[in-house]
């Protein structure tokens, strides 16, 4: 395994696939960390990546204290239970699961400054993934609009697993568009500009459906 020319192919196949799809805005890659050490998470980073994924807390707080002195961006992408928000909130620089009105609330009492929330939403409507349900967003964003240490910056949703192209396809389109009708309503710590959406497996249909943010991991660590 060599991460260094790994880091450049996930790279070049981010950049073919902006390309791909007419794109010119920019696309922020996330390496997801969470199957591998310390180490090798710095090698990574000396490759030149400069945003950090982890989607457990645990895991998250470990790599944080290990690569500190590294200037990167922090991105705790995976289900965060309200008992641990105090434990990890000021160190995360987005955090991309927000799925209840609760959570939000803990976040407020807890941050020290504003943090860079997306919604996750379950497009697909598979019942083991968390998340809004498109139709629940008219009653949640009133009761987020107000906590001013929340920054609404986008959505983020994940696709079956055994999802075909064609509902790929499906999932980030109605994704991006719920995304524009979202942007539109201009609501208060509430820019909606960013879509979280793409793993290894599929980010060139996210990316192709706008995605702004993707989060890769084995495909840096093959």
């Amino acid at each position: 395994m060599n991460v260094k020319e790994n880091k450049e192919r996930v790279f070049s196949q981010v950049a073919h696939a902006m390309e791909q799809a007419s794109r010119t805005d920019s696309v922020q890659v996330i390496a997801v960390t969470k199957y591998v050490g310390v180490d090798q998470a710095l090698a990574l980073v000396r490759a030149g990546v400069g945003h950090i994924g982890e989607n457990r807390v645990d895991k998250f707080l470990e790599k944080y204290q290990a690569l500190k002195e590294e200037r990167l961006t922090w991105h705790l992408i995976g289900s965060l239970q309200r008992r641990k928000v105090k434990d990890v909130i000021n160190f995360v620089d987005y955090f991309h699961a927000l799925d209840s009105v609760k959570l939000a609330q803990e976040i407020q009492k807890r941050a020290t400054h504003p943090i860079k929330c997306f919604l996750q939403v379950n497009i697909s409507g598979e019942e083991s993934k968390h998340g809004f349900a498109p139709e629940e967003l008219d009653a949640v964003l009133p009761e987020i609009e107000n906590l001013d240490k929340l920054q609404i910056v986008g959505l983020m949703t994940m696709a079956p697993f055994e999802a075909s192209q064609d509902e790929l396809q499906k999932i980030f389109a109605a994704t991006h568009q719920l995304q524009t009708e979202l942007q539109k309503k201009q609501l208060k710590n509430m820019p909606f500009t960013e879509l979280s959406m793409g793993m290894s497996r599929d980010y060139d249909v996210a990316i192709a459906n706008g995605s702004t943010f993707v989060r890769i991991g084995t495909s840096f660590f093959k």
